[in-house]
């Protein structure tokens, strides 16, 4: 996580609750850059984690690469929070379309260049969200998709 992304208090509790409820526990480690990232990879095989998961940040989006690489040389799936880093090899991706988003920004750039005052525009937010599989990972870790999950996501990459 990014620490100082302001959702990042919000993002670590939905974390801990959800992995509560399956009778997990979570490791969050944080990091602003590549170099803090490599530090947290450390930390994060010291506390013999089992995977990764990913908080809604440009800078883990930006480091994609780096922590899918990471993450698949020592065999810890990773869920990233869009389809990016399904596609560059973490297990797989749920959330919004990031290209849903940037038409969106772009639309309110031009209205806002049009003349409409941005106090005057809706919030959005996302109401679609794609769920990305990637089999070659899971084949790759010895994992076994369900066809349930198969049949529901937007995307499966083989």
């Amino acid at each position: 996580m990014n620490p100082t992304n302001p959702n990042v208090d919000i993002e670590r509790m939905d974390a801990e609750a959800g992995a509560s409820k399956l009778g997990l526990e979570t490791v969050t480690l944080n990091a602003r850059n590549a170099s803090e990232i490599d530090t947290a990879f450390e930390r994060l095989l010291d506390a013999k984690a089992d995977g990764i998961i990913t908080a809604t940040d440009p800078i883990p989006l930006d480091r994609r690469e780096q922590i899918v690489a990471f993450a698949n040389r020592h065999k810890l799936p990773v869920v990233g929070f869009v389809r990016q880093f399904a596609a560059v090899g973490g297990l797989l991706s749920y959330g919004p379309s990031i290209s849903w988003m940037y038409r969106q920004a772009g639309n309110y750039v031009g209205q806002i260049l049009k003349g409409t005052r941005p106090a005057e525009m809706p919030v959005m937010q996302p109401t679609n969200f794609e769920l990305v599989v990637n089999l070659k990972t899971a084949k790759a870790f010895g994992l076994e998709v369900p066809d349930k999950l198969l049949a529901v996501a937007d995307e499966v990459i083989e």
